[in-house]
């Protein structure tokens, strides 16, 4: 009797708690809402505004819509090695002398084409490259002497920038900053130069940087090597085969003039889309916008990806053999984040592999004990365009991947024949509004919400309905992209085979 009034007393609890989050969440989503104000300037640049005034600070995030999806082949890598660039200044940050140092880079590119044609003859002429090469070194050296390392950086954290930073992903670049609201109009002039005027001095050592980037984060590394196996063979077609950081081939052969030519193209300003948070005021800020990126001429929008991923027509497999510890990974091809299904996924996702009181690790971990780690991931690599939802684990010692891959099997399977539990289904909605309340406290990551909606989702607004769309997900909705989603025919699975093993 006790044991039946404890349990009922808890679930009581429980729906409160789910209700009031609910109703919670709805007064701050509209009273966050009320607040926005955009502005689209006539190149089409938006800007997106929420004021906060609880502190005398501000939140900058720009959204670039490319990232290395966006490549072709030749190029694999160059959204990120841009953003590398972004931090070198301008005409006007970053030299002594302009004028003379463009001089010195425009001989420097004409000299490296120059070597590349002669290095792909059948036949190179050594002496006419040994010479064209120390000539090069010659004009790097002539360049350093112009530059003024980080002055862009220094610049920013000088006047109090907290998070200057940046990042590339496979479906976006950006641009991150955190200054006093009294430095407002100084980010407008430093960051409308930023992307009116760049330069892209340095270029050669940036690119040799990102090199050592690859070396360190995938040759050298078993998992590195794995990931990006498997997503060649996940992907066959869709550029999402690629990781970010680009083949070492298509590092070592990009130009200056790819940089540029790939920055007219995405980097103009309808591809740019910017949310301010924090203490302004949205008609100062939008009188700054016009001032300062209005002067940026305005152009055609790039075209969209073409290439979209074909039906997988059977199980596919990518093994990596190394002195490793094995690894198990499967995915499985689902559609992009805009999709009905998305959010009953990002349930299954949730329920099935993420946090240790998920079914497989409960399961695999924790009960059975053949695995240390298991998860899952969604949206993967990226999910503005079809993706994969895939689940991980590592075995244990004395266990392997086969033994691993069953009982991840049975755990798919159950799922498709029997419903989640509403418990489960509960705790997982309470958990995805309190992670969106939780972000939204946050300038920086409200800013980081604004872009993203409006950039991937179609509309900043879209990011509020998000968890009405979450609420609204039923067990049963769960079950039925399990039975669609989660089959051999769709499933690519990969495998680090430990040397150590054989």
């Amino acid at each position: 009797m006790f044991r039946k009034k404890f349990f009922c007393v808890c679930i009581s609890l429980l729906l409160s708690g789910f209700i009031a989050i609910q109703f919670s969440s709805a007064q701050t989503f509209d009273a966050i809402q009320s607040k926005i104000r955009t502005h689209v300037l006539k190149n089409g640049m938006k800007f997106i505004v929420l004021e906060r005034q609880q502190a005398p600070v501000v939140s900058f995030h720009v959204y670039a819509d490319v990232g290395s999806a966006n490549e072709s082949y030749g190029i694999t890598g160059i959204s990120h090695l841009l953003e590398h660039m972004a931090f070198k200044g301008s005409k006007i940050v970053g030299t002594t002398n302009y004028e003379e140092e463009v001089k010195v880079l425009d001989e420097m590119d004409a000299l490296y084409e120059n070597i590349k044609r002669e290095e792909a003859k059948i036949a190179p002429d050594k002496q006419a490259l040994e010479k064209m090469n120390a000539r090069f070194e010659e004009l790097r050296k002539k360049a350093k002497t112009y530059v003024v390392t980080d002055e862009f950086v220094d610049m920013l954290m000088k006047e109090g920038d907290r998070f200057v930073n940046a990042y590339t992903s496979n479906d976006a670049t950006q641009y991150i900053d955190g200054l006093p609201s009294n430095k407002v109009e100084f980010w407008m002039s430093m960051t409308s130069d930023r992307f009116m005027n760049p330069v892209f001095r340095e270029f050669y050592k940036e690119r040799d940087v990102v090199m050592e980037e690859r070396r360190l984060g995938v040759e050298s590394r078993p998992l590195g090597r794995f990931i990006e196996d498997f997503f060649a063979v996940a992907f066959k077609a869709h550029p999402y085969h690629h990781g970010v950081v680009g083949h070492m081939s298509d590092l070592q052969s990009i130009t200056r003039q790819d940089v540029k030519e790939y920055f007219n193209k995405f980097y103009g300003p309808n591809n740019l889309t910017v949310a301010i948070v924090g203490d302004v005021k949205a008609p100062e800020i939008f009188k700054m916008a016009e001032q300062y990126f209005g002067r940026i001429p305005g152009g055609e929008r790039p075209e969209s990806i073409r290439t979209v991923e074909p039906e997988q027509w059977g199980e596919r497999r990518a093994t990596v053999e190394a002195m490793a510890q094995p690894f198990l990974i499967l995915g499985f091809h689902r559609p992009e984040v805009r999709h009905p299904d998305h959010y009953a996924l990002e349930a299954l996702a949730n329920i099935l592999g993420q946090g240790r009181s998920s079914r497989i690790y409960q399961s695999l971990v924790k009960e059975k004990k053949v695995s240390i780690e298991c998860g899952a991931f969604n949206g993967f690599p990226g999910d503005k365009y079809p993706n994969l939802i895939a689940f991980y684990v590592v075995p244990a010692k004395g266990h392997t991947s086969d033994e691993c891959l069953s009982l991840l099997d049975e755990e798919l399977e159950k799922l498709k024949k029997e419903a989640v539990t509403e418990n489960e289904l509960k705790k997982y909605k309470n958990m995805a509004v309190k992670r969106m309340l939780d972000r939204m406290k946050s300038n920086a990551g409200m800013a980081g919400m604004l872009t993203y909606a409006d950039a991937v989702l179609g509309d900043w607004s879209l990011a509020f309905t998000q968890v009405e769309k979450i609420q609204a997900v039923r067990a049963e909705d769960i079950q039925q992209v399990a039975i669609r989603y989660l089959n051999k025919k769709n499933c690519t699975i990969g495998e680090i085979v430990s040397i150590n093993n054989k």
